[in-house]
């Protein structure tokens, strides 16, 4: 190789980090990696930038390194700052997360080999010779590959410039008393009651999500072997969840619980997502994640229970509905909910709306500039389900012709259309290693074609 391959991350956050520090890992390759982040700090992102203590990861810490290969890598930093103890089964707070992937890419930013820049990207223009990459100043960074790896959206779905994102500069203090709605149930919700928590917040929270169910708490559970041979890929949706069932219930009368089967799935997950025909997958979306989510996305054992005290104490209301539209009425926001089998609407009159909905933003209506432009001049395009960026399964974005780009890649939550479940950082990583391997690779083709 005579020419040095040039990288650019679009995104310092936890899957730009993660990317970065698998491609920098192997001091032997020559290469140079742009990180272009717009925060002024690069790892935590938004999922990591918590600073309330109560805020902790929803994985048990030895199951967080950020390299697949050395599974104890998140755990020894913990043990060398003595923030943990021997007792494993431990979940640590999120903006210690934070702190560690920063100081992953510290580790590996001493040879030069990564630039880091503070800015935000308004255009990605992929072409013969490489990729462009347009700063909201004006300044044009080039590149042979570039990787966008931009995370989950940030502004509320279904806003309408009143609802918030929980910790966003529209989230200013609220009087303690005054009552609350957060649409969802899920992990971002609980981030929310717990910033209301922190504040001291004494009014009723109401909670709206189609199902009004709540994640379900962790527990340590007898390990349930799976290989890929049990596995029924391919069959449909309603052959799958019965297989399920059956396996749950083999594995209660072994002493584990449905906990230990879907913590065996995991491996697996994936394949199941990406051999399921696009109307199984519409149908899960529509009738399983729901359920799937709250068993498969738990909570630590004393957090689900403050949260199932404040549920039967009543300053938490779940309410299983649809949340139809918002607007102001003078200093209230006037919420219209309908409840699930009931014909009628009501109004609930709240001091704000948290809007923590999850995978339920139509990628075409992106509020992120970059993903704007791409989706708008055709260079990449939405999936079929419209959940993230159309992506082949070597990461490639798909153009609006259909052909998949050669230089540009996408990582992380913008991949879910074709993934699922690739939100985590055990997911995130393996994604990160193999697109790592995959561009070393094809390194020599790649640099054919010299930059101008």
């Amino acid at each position: 190789m005579t020419q040095r391959l040039s990288i650019i991350i679009v995104g310092g956050g936890a899957s730009g980090v993660l990317l970065a520090a698998h491609l920098l890992r192997d001091s032997a390759m020559d290469l140079r990696v742009t990180l272009i982040e717009k925060r002024s700090e690069i790892g935590p992102g938004v999922a990591y930038s918590a600073r309330q203590q109560d805020h902790v990861l929803n994985v048990a810490a030895p199951n967080m390194s950020a390299y697949a290969g050395d599974p104890d890598h998140f755990w020894r930093w913990l043990h060398e700052r003595g923030l943990v103890g021997e007792d494993r089964f431990v979940f640590v707070s999120r903006r210690h997360y934070g702190t560690y992937l920063g100081d992953v890419l510290k580790g590996l930013a001493d040879d030069g080999r990564l630039q880091v820049v503070h800015a935000t990207v308004r255009r990605v223009a992929p072409g013969t010779n490489g990729v462009e990459v347009v700063l909201d100043s004006g300044t044009s960074i080039l590149g042979h590959v570039a990787v966008l790896a931009v995370g989950h959206e940030e502004q509320p779905a279904r806003s309408k410039g009143i609802a918030v994102r929980v910790g966003s500069s529209a989230d200013t203090p609220i009087d303690r008393d005054a009552p609350v709605m957060i649409l969802g149930s899920g992990l971002s919700m609980v981030d929310a009651w717990l910033t209301l928590s922190q504040a001291e917040h004494r009014g009723p929270v109401t909670v709206v999500s189609r199902h009004g169910l709540l994640p379900h708490s962790h527990r340590q559970v007898e390990k349930v072997e799976l290989e890929a041979a049990d596995v029924p890929f391919g069959t449909g949706l309603r052959y799958f969840v019965d297989w399920f069932r059956d396996i749950v219930a083999e594995s209660a009368g072994r002493g584990s619980d449905w906990r230990g089967v879907v913590d065996a799935l995991r491996p697996f997950n994936q394949r199941i997502w990406q051999a399921w025909s696009h109307d199984a997958r519409v149908s899960f979306l529509e009738h399983i994640r729901p359920i799937w989510n709250i068993h498969r996305h738990r909570l630590p054992p004393d957090l689900h229970q403050r949260l199932a005290d404040a549920v039967s104490t009543g300053q938490v209301q779940l309410i299983a509905g649809k949340f139809l539209d918002v607007r102001r009425d003078g200093s209230e926001v006037v919420a219209t909910v309908r409840r699930k089998g009931v014909a009628n609407t009501e109004e609930f009159r709240v001091a704000r709306v948290y809007d923590c909905g999850g995978v339920s933003v139509d990628v075409e209506q992106s509020t992120n500039p970059v993903i704007g432009q791409l989706v708008a001049d055709g260079t990449a395009r939405a999936d079929r389900l419209h959940i993230g960026l159309d992506v082949t399964e070597a990461c490639e974005v798909i153009a609006v012709t259909g052909s998949p780009a050669e230089r540009l890649f996408a990582i992380g939550p913008l991949t879910r259309g074709t993934f699922f479940e690739i939100e985590a950082i055990p997911d995130i990583r393996v994604q990160c290693a193999e697109l790592a391997t995959r561009l070393f690779r094809n390194a020599d083709r790649v640099l054919e074609r010299r930059l101008h």
